[in-house]
């Protein structure tokens, strides 16, 4: 592979140099992300809000040990899916790991398709100021998730296109910030300060047809490779928990398990569902202006 990075990887800015490297689901990330590590002498962060559940592989296309090449890769398995892992809490983790790697004098590559993981640790935001309203909370409870999104979109409706219909969580957390913080949800998050990172961000993407081939192509292949037998070993593990039920993959497989729809049904909802959070992804990166998109196309590679 052959890469001309934008700004030397030495530079002289007096802040510590770091890689990012986002897009949507499917489009590539992790194979290039790789790649590029093994030329610059780099090690990845994974910015996944599933990878970091063990257990979360299959579905959530986590690369195996194989796959990785023998570079190092950090926050993935670090927690059971029981726990509600925070984009504040994968920060401060993150932040410190940067600077591990960057002692050792080797490039951190941060890789994934979470955009708030990026804004927290990348781009200095801050989070909505908008305290819990557990009355208001138990009250949304109440409500289906297509309720609860219908709901957002009445208030919201520029909002709710970058929220997961199935994440009941965070469906209810949006509204209670739209609501009680008089702001939308793009003006509710907002950048405090200069990051305290020199970034470089590339994004990946394909054309639409393409990356919806791409998508519906590795949903087959995890099929093959287990998604069922996964889904089934986790739901004997943990039950039926949010983290698992909400979650793109185990949800509609769920549904297939407890024979409310027909395993070509799964399937094709799966994809469909997959198609519509890879148009969310891009819809939040391609906010960020500074993203070089297809800096390094797959045909330049060797």
């Amino acid at each position: 592979m052959t890469l001309n990075l934008t700004t030397n990887l030495q530079n002289i800015s007096q802040k510590p140099k770091v890689i990012a490297v986002v897009g949507a689901t499917a489009s590539g990330k992790t194979k290039y992300s790789i790649e590029l590590a093994k030329e610059i002498n780099g090690e990845i962060i994974s910015a996944d809000s599933r990878l970091v559940y063990k257990g979360f592989n299959i579905v959530c296309a986590k690369p195996t040990l194989e796959e990785r090449q023998g570079i190092p890769h950090y926050m993935m398995d670090i927690v059971e899916p029981e726990e509600n892992y925070s984009a504040g809490l994968y920060s401060k983790a993150a932040k410190k790991i940067i600077y591990d790697i960057i002692s050792k004098g080797k490039t951190p590559i941060i890789v994934g398709g979470t955009g708030l993981y990026f804004r927290l640790l990348l781009e200095n935001y801050e989070p909505p100021k908008v305290e819990p309203n557990y009355d208001y909370r138990k009250e949304l409870d109440t409500l289906s998730k297509n309720e609860l999104y219908e709901l957002l979109k009445s208030i919201d409706f520029d909002g709710a296109q970058s929220i997961n219909p199935n994440d009941r969580k965070k469906l209810i957390r949006a509204i209670e910030i739209v609501k009680f913080g008089d702001k939308s949800l793009d003006e509710s998050r907002s950048i405090s300060a200069e990051s305290e990172f020199d970034v470089e961000w590339i994004g990946r993407n394909y054309p639409r047809e393409e990356l919806y081939e791409r998508i519906n192509k590795r949903v087959d292949i995890m099929l093959e490779n287990g998604m069922i037998e996964e889904t089934k070993a986790l739901l004997e593990k943990h039950g039926r928990i949010p983290n698992l039920t909400d979650t793109i993959g185990y949800h509609e497989i769920i549904m297939y398990l407890d024979k409310i729809i027909t395993l070509d049904d799964a399937i094709e909802r799966l994809k469909q569902n997959t198609r519509r959070y890879a148009k969310r992804q891009l819809t939040w990166f391609r906010k960020n202006k500074n993203i070089n998109w297809n800096c390094y196309p797959e045909t330049k590679t060797k």
